[in-house]
Protein backbone atom coordinates (compact mmCIF):
# COMPACT_ATOMS: atom_id res chain seq x y z
CA UNK A 1 0.00 0.00 0.00
CA UNK A 2 1.53 3.43 -0.68
CA UNK A 3 1.91 6.39 1.40
CA UNK A 4 -0.37 8.26 -0.10
CA UNK A 5 -3.63 5.49 0.42
CA UNK A 6 -1.71 4.90 4.03
CA UNK A 7 -2.59 8.70 4.52
CA UNK A 8 -6.16 8.72 3.34
CA UNK A 9 -6.90 5.86 5.25
CA UNK A 10 -5.49 7.96 8.25
CA UNK A 11 -6.78 11.02 7.69
CA UNK A 12 -10.84 10.11 6.94
CA UNK A 13 -13.69 12.59 7.74
CA UNK A 14 -14.71 10.92 11.00
CA UNK A 15 -11.30 10.57 12.22
CA UNK A 16 -10.63 13.99 11.81
CA UNK A 17 -13.54 15.36 13.15
CA UNK A 18 -12.88 12.98 16.09
CA UNK A 19 -9.41 14.71 16.35
CA UNK A 20 -11.03 18.06 15.97
CA UNK A 21 -13.77 17.11 18.70
CA UNK A 22 -10.85 16.22 21.04
CA UNK A 23 -8.99 19.12 20.49
CA UNK A 24 -12.43 21.46 21.26
CA UNK A 25 -12.96 20.03 24.21
CA UNK A 26 -9.19 20.47 25.60
CA UNK A 27 -9.53 23.80 25.04
CA UNK A 28 -12.62 24.07 26.14
CA UNK A 29 -11.32 22.69 29.56
CA UNK A 30 -8.57 25.21 29.42
CA UNK A 31 -11.29 28.43 29.05
CA UNK A 32 -13.50 26.84 31.92
CA UNK A 33 -11.26 26.25 34.66
CA UNK A 34 -8.64 29.74 33.77
CA UNK A 35 -11.68 31.73 33.52
CA UNK A 36 -13.39 30.45 36.43
CA UNK A 37 -10.36 30.11 39.06
CA UNK A 38 -7.58 32.77 37.16
CA UNK A 39 -9.31 35.88 39.68
CA UNK A 40 -11.43 35.19 42.09
CA UNK A 41 -14.10 38.30 42.86
CA UNK A 42 -16.58 38.21 45.69
CA UNK A 43 -20.19 39.90 44.45
CA UNK A 44 -23.04 39.45 46.29
CA UNK A 45 -22.51 37.56 49.26
CA UNK A 46 -25.19 37.79 51.56
CA UNK A 47 -24.58 38.88 55.03
CA UNK A 48 -26.68 40.22 58.02
CA UNK A 49 -25.85 43.52 59.59
CA UNK A 50 -26.85 43.60 63.36
CA UNK A 51 -26.50 47.36 65.01
CA UNK A 52 -28.36 49.70 66.84
CA UNK A 53 -31.56 51.19 65.14
CA UNK A 54 -29.89 54.57 64.24
CA UNK A 55 -26.74 52.55 62.56
CA UNK A 56 -27.50 49.55 61.09
CA UNK A 57 -29.09 51.05 57.84
CA UNK A 58 -26.31 53.32 57.54
CA UNK A 59 -24.28 50.81 57.87
CA UNK A 60 -26.09 48.39 55.08
CA UNK A 61 -26.10 51.47 52.71
CA UNK A 62 -22.18 51.94 53.52
CA UNK A 63 -21.87 47.88 52.28
CA UNK A 64 -23.98 48.32 49.27
CA UNK A 65 -21.55 51.30 47.86
CA UNK A 66 -18.68 48.88 47.95
CA UNK A 67 -17.43 49.02 44.55
CA UNK A 68 -18.05 45.91 42.94
CA UNK A 69 -20.51 44.81 45.34
CA UNK A 70 -19.06 42.18 47.12
CA UNK A 71 -21.74 41.96 49.76
CA UNK A 72 -25.44 41.85 50.08
CA UNK A 73 -26.17 42.87 53.27
CA UNK A 74 -29.65 42.82 55.06
CA UNK A 75 -30.01 44.65 58.60
CA UNK A 76 -30.82 41.61 61.27
CA UNK A 77 -32.45 43.00 64.87
CA UNK A 78 -30.29 40.69 66.88
CA UNK A 79 -27.08 38.13 66.68
CA UNK A 80 -29.26 35.36 67.81
CA UNK A 81 -31.45 35.65 64.54
CA UNK A 82 -27.80 36.38 62.61
CA UNK A 83 -26.03 33.61 64.10
CA UNK A 84 -29.50 31.46 63.14
CA UNK A 85 -29.45 32.48 59.78
CA UNK A 86 -25.62 31.61 59.40
CA UNK A 87 -26.15 28.21 60.67
CA UNK A 88 -28.78 27.78 58.40
CA UNK A 89 -26.58 29.24 55.64
CA UNK A 90 -29.79 31.57 54.66
CA UNK A 91 -26.40 34.14 55.00
CA UNK A 92 -22.97 33.48 54.52
CA UNK A 93 -21.89 36.22 57.42
CA UNK A 94 -22.67 38.23 59.90
CA UNK A 95 -21.83 41.39 60.98
CA UNK A 96 -22.45 42.41 64.51
CA UNK A 97 -21.53 46.04 65.57
CA UNK A 98 -20.07 46.32 69.12
CA UNK A 99 -21.59 49.51 70.14
CA UNK A 100 -19.75 50.06 73.31
CA UNK A 101 -16.44 49.64 72.03
CA UNK A 102 -14.25 49.46 68.50
CA UNK A 103 -13.64 45.55 67.97
CA UNK A 104 -16.49 44.02 66.50
CA UNK A 105 -17.87 40.37 65.55
CA UNK A 106 -18.14 38.61 61.99
CA UNK A 107 -20.05 35.48 62.35
CA UNK A 108 -18.86 33.39 59.59
CA UNK A 109 -18.99 29.57 59.08
CA UNK A 110 -16.28 27.68 57.99
CA UNK A 111 -18.34 24.39 56.75
CA UNK A 112 -19.45 27.14 53.96
CA UNK A 113 -16.08 26.87 52.52
CA UNK A 114 -12.84 28.83 53.10
CA UNK A 115 -13.04 30.49 49.88
CA UNK A 116 -15.61 32.78 50.79
CA UNK A 117 -14.67 32.83 54.59
CA UNK A 118 -11.83 34.23 53.49
CA UNK A 119 -13.42 36.63 51.16
CA UNK A 120 -15.60 38.04 53.79
CA UNK A 121 -12.85 38.32 55.89
CA UNK A 122 -10.95 40.51 53.85
CA UNK A 123 -13.78 42.69 52.90
CA UNK A 124 -15.17 43.50 56.65
CA UNK A 125 -11.18 44.09 57.75
CA UNK A 126 -11.29 47.03 55.37
CA UNK A 127 -14.79 48.58 56.32
CA UNK A 128 -13.56 47.95 60.05
CA UNK A 129 -10.29 49.66 59.27
CA UNK A 130 -11.50 52.85 57.29
CA UNK A 131 -13.75 53.59 60.59
CA UNK A 132 -11.31 53.29 62.73
CA UNK A 133 -12.33 49.68 64.21
CA UNK A 134 -11.35 46.05 64.25
CA UNK A 135 -13.12 42.79 63.37
CA UNK A 136 -12.54 39.37 64.89
CA UNK A 137 -14.39 36.11 63.75
CA UNK A 138 -16.60 33.88 65.34
CA UNK A 139 -16.29 30.77 63.57
CA UNK A 140 -20.00 29.02 64.58
CA UNK A 141 -20.30 26.58 61.99
CA UNK A 142 -16.77 24.99 61.86
CA UNK A 143 -15.31 22.48 59.58
CA UNK A 144 -15.11 18.73 60.85
CA UNK A 145 -11.57 17.57 61.81
CA UNK A 146 -10.85 15.00 58.34
CA UNK A 147 -12.62 17.79 55.90
CA UNK A 148 -9.30 19.99 55.01
CA UNK A 149 -10.52 23.33 53.61
CA UNK A 150 -14.32 22.39 53.53
CA UNK A 151 -13.31 19.99 49.86
CA UNK A 152 -14.33 16.66 50.84
CA UNK A 153 -17.69 16.41 49.99
CA UNK A 154 -16.73 17.99 46.54
CA UNK A 155 -14.24 15.55 45.78
CA UNK A 156 -16.97 13.05 46.68
CA UNK A 157 -19.35 14.32 44.61
CA UNK A 158 -16.67 14.34 41.43
CA UNK A 159 -15.81 10.84 42.46
CA UNK A 160 -19.69 10.02 41.96
CA UNK A 161 -19.68 11.83 38.84
CA UNK A 162 -17.12 10.55 37.23
CA UNK A 163 -18.69 6.90 37.84
CA UNK A 164 -21.96 7.88 36.36
CA UNK A 165 -20.92 9.15 32.95
CA UNK A 166 -18.06 6.66 32.68
CA UNK A 167 -20.67 3.24 33.18
CA UNK A 168 -23.03 5.13 30.70
CA UNK A 169 -20.34 5.59 28.21
CA UNK A 170 -18.78 1.92 28.65
CA UNK A 171 -21.82 0.42 28.18
CA UNK A 172 -21.89 2.21 25.08
CA UNK A 173 -18.74 1.20 24.08
CA UNK A 174 -19.75 -2.70 24.52
CA UNK A 175 -23.41 -2.59 23.70
CA UNK A 176 -23.88 0.41 21.06
CA UNK A 177 -24.50 3.83 21.69
CA UNK A 178 -27.46 3.99 20.91
CA UNK A 179 -29.72 1.30 22.48
CA UNK A 180 -31.21 -2.12 20.02
CA UNK A 181 -34.54 -1.70 21.33
CA UNK A 182 -36.74 -0.56 24.15
CA UNK A 183 -36.35 -3.74 25.98
CA UNK A 184 -32.31 -3.18 25.95
CA UNK A 185 -32.67 0.33 26.84
CA UNK A 186 -34.78 -0.13 30.44
CA UNK A 187 -31.54 -3.05 31.05
CA UNK A 188 -29.12 -0.66 30.50
CA UNK A 189 -31.21 1.88 33.03
CA UNK A 190 -31.02 -0.96 35.52
CA UNK A 191 -27.75 -1.91 35.75
CA UNK A 192 -27.46 2.24 35.83
CA UNK A 193 -29.59 2.32 39.00
CA UNK A 194 -28.21 -0.40 40.56
CA UNK A 195 -24.93 0.89 40.12
CA UNK A 196 -26.15 3.91 41.49
CA UNK A 197 -27.08 3.03 44.49
CA UNK A 198 -23.94 0.93 45.18
CA UNK A 199 -21.42 3.49 44.46
CA UNK A 200 -24.00 6.28 46.44
CA UNK A 201 -23.39 3.53 49.30
CA UNK A 202 -19.71 3.08 48.72
CA UNK A 203 -18.66 6.95 48.64
CA UNK A 204 -20.87 6.98 52.01
CA UNK A 205 -18.82 4.53 53.49
CA UNK A 206 -15.17 5.68 52.49
CA UNK A 207 -15.90 9.64 53.67
CA UNK A 208 -17.92 8.68 57.25
CA UNK A 209 -17.03 4.87 57.90
CA UNK A 210 -13.19 4.85 56.16
CA UNK A 211 -11.83 8.40 57.13
CA UNK A 212 -13.81 9.73 59.02
CA UNK A 213 -13.95 12.54 56.77
CA UNK A 214 -17.80 13.47 56.82
CA UNK A 215 -18.90 11.73 60.08
CA UNK A 216 -23.15 11.66 61.84
CA UNK A 217 -25.35 11.63 57.57
CA UNK A 218 -24.10 8.51 56.39
CA UNK A 219 -27.95 7.99 55.03
CA UNK A 220 -27.87 11.06 53.42
CA UNK A 221 -25.11 11.37 51.90
CA UNK A 222 -25.53 7.67 50.33
CA UNK A 223 -28.85 9.36 48.95
CA UNK A 224 -27.55 11.61 47.35
CA UNK A 225 -24.58 10.00 46.02
CA UNK A 226 -27.41 7.10 44.35
CA UNK A 227 -29.11 10.51 42.66
CA UNK A 228 -25.85 11.73 41.53
CA UNK A 229 -24.83 8.83 39.50
CA UNK A 230 -28.05 7.71 38.31
CA UNK A 231 -28.51 11.42 36.79
CA UNK A 232 -25.44 11.79 35.30
CA UNK A 233 -25.70 8.08 33.56
CA UNK A 234 -29.31 8.42 32.33
CA UNK A 235 -28.19 12.11 31.34
CA UNK A 236 -25.12 10.27 29.48
CA UNK A 237 -27.07 7.72 28.19
CA UNK A 238 -29.60 10.04 26.20
CA UNK A 239 -27.09 11.87 24.67
CA UNK A 240 -25.72 8.94 23.36
CA UNK A 241 -29.04 7.64 21.97
CA UNK A 242 -29.33 11.29 20.67
CA UNK A 243 -26.08 11.68 19.08
CA UNK A 244 -24.40 8.61 19.13
CA UNK A 245 -20.25 8.71 20.34
CA UNK A 246 -20.39 12.55 20.11
CA UNK A 247 -22.79 12.48 22.94
CA UNK A 248 -20.28 11.25 25.30
CA UNK A 249 -18.17 14.49 24.46
CA UNK A 250 -21.22 16.47 25.07
CA UNK A 251 -21.48 14.93 28.38
CA UNK A 252 -17.66 15.60 29.17
CA UNK A 253 -18.22 19.09 28.22
CA UNK A 254 -21.11 19.26 30.40
CA UNK A 255 -20.30 17.89 33.93
CA UNK A 256 -16.66 18.13 33.47
CA UNK A 257 -15.51 21.39 31.74
CA UNK A 258 -18.56 23.44 32.88
CA UNK A 259 -19.90 21.36 36.15
CA UNK A 260 -16.84 20.65 37.96
CA UNK A 261 -15.38 24.41 37.91
CA UNK A 262 -18.97 26.12 38.75
CA UNK A 263 -19.32 23.27 41.81
CA UNK A 264 -18.28 25.69 44.41
CA UNK A 265 -15.25 23.39 45.36
CA UNK A 266 -12.25 25.56 45.95
CA UNK A 267 -14.22 28.67 45.07
CA UNK A 268 -18.05 29.16 45.74
CA UNK A 269 -20.43 30.29 43.57
CA UNK A 270 -20.57 33.73 44.72
CA UNK A 271 -16.60 34.18 44.28
CA UNK A 272 -17.03 33.08 40.43
CA UNK A 273 -17.49 35.20 37.59
CA UNK A 274 -21.09 35.41 36.03
CA UNK A 275 -21.31 32.95 33.70
CA UNK A 276 -20.08 29.95 36.19
CA UNK A 277 -22.28 31.90 39.23
CA UNK A 278 -25.42 31.44 36.87
CA UNK A 279 -24.72 27.57 36.16
CA UNK A 280 -23.90 26.48 39.60
CA UNK A 281 -26.71 24.74 40.60
CA UNK A 282 -28.37 24.00 37.69
CA UNK A 283 -26.10 21.26 36.84
CA UNK A 284 -25.82 18.52 38.73
CA UNK A 285 -22.41 18.75 40.47
CA UNK A 286 -23.02 22.24 42.00
CA UNK A 287 -26.40 21.29 43.13
CA UNK A 288 -24.92 17.93 44.61
CA UNK A 289 -21.97 19.62 46.21
CA UNK A 290 -24.04 22.13 47.89
CA UNK A 291 -26.72 19.60 48.81
CA UNK A 292 -23.56 17.52 50.77
CA UNK A 293 -22.87 20.71 52.59
CA UNK A 294 -26.13 21.56 53.75
CA UNK A 295 -26.41 18.14 55.12
CA UNK A 296 -22.90 17.88 56.98
CA UNK A 297 -22.92 21.21 58.21
CA UNK A 298 -26.07 22.82 57.76
CA UNK A 299 -28.51 20.90 59.37
CA UNK A 300 -30.43 19.97 55.93
CA UNK A 301 -31.34 22.84 55.86
CA UNK A 302 -32.42 24.27 52.00
CA UNK A 303 -31.64 20.77 50.21
CA UNK A 304 -34.90 19.98 49.01
CA UNK A 305 -34.31 22.28 45.90
CA UNK A 306 -30.79 20.69 45.32
CA UNK A 307 -32.76 16.99 45.65
CA UNK A 308 -34.90 18.32 42.84
CA UNK A 309 -32.84 19.43 40.68
CA UNK A 310 -31.06 16.13 40.66
CA UNK A 311 -34.37 14.35 40.65
CA UNK A 312 -34.97 16.25 37.30
CA UNK A 313 -31.97 15.22 35.68
CA UNK A 314 -32.40 11.55 36.27
CA UNK A 315 -36.35 11.78 34.84
CA UNK A 316 -35.79 13.98 31.82
CA UNK A 317 -32.46 12.11 30.94
CA UNK A 318 -34.50 8.55 31.39
CA UNK A 319 -37.23 10.45 29.29
CA UNK A 320 -35.07 11.48 26.42
CA UNK A 321 -33.22 8.62 26.21
CA UNK A 322 -36.37 6.07 25.84
CA UNK A 323 -37.44 8.16 23.36
CA UNK A 324 -34.33 8.95 21.34
CA UNK A 325 -34.29 5.52 21.45
CA UNK A 326 -38.35 4.35 20.01
CA UNK A 327 -37.61 7.36 16.97
CA UNK A 328 -34.12 5.99 16.15
CA UNK A 329 -35.49 2.17 15.90
CA UNK A 330 -38.75 3.13 14.30
CA UNK A 331 -36.33 4.27 11.30
CA UNK A 332 -34.41 1.53 11.09
CA UNK A 333 -34.95 -0.72 7.91
CA UNK A 334 -36.19 -3.82 9.28
CA UNK A 335 -33.70 -6.64 9.40
CA UNK A 336 -34.63 -9.30 6.72
CA UNK A 337 -34.12 -12.65 8.15
CA UNK A 338 -34.46 -14.87 4.72
CA UNK A 339 -36.72 -15.28 1.82
CA UNK A 340 -38.76 -17.75 1.19
CA UNK A 341 -39.27 -19.24 -2.47
CA UNK A 342 -42.50 -19.78 -4.14
CA UNK A 343 -43.33 -23.18 -5.07
CA UNK A 344 -42.92 -24.25 -8.39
Amino acid sequence: MSIRADLREAFTPNRLALVAGVLLIQLAFIWSYVGAFHSPKPSDIPVAVVAPAQQADQIAAQLEKIDGHPVSPQVVESRDAAVAMVKDHRVDAAYVLNPSGKQDTLVVAGGGGSGIVSATEEIFAQVAQKQGRTVVSDDVVPLEAGDARGLTGFYLVVGWMVGGYLLAAALGVLAGHRAQSLHHLVIRLCVVAFHAVVSGLGGALIVDQLLGALTGHFLQLWGIGALVVFAVAATTIALQALFGLIGVGLAILLFVVLGNPSAGGAFQPHLLPTFWRAIAYVLPNGAATDAVRRIVYFGSHGVGGHVLTLALWGVIGTAVALAATNFFNRRRPPVVVGRHKAAA
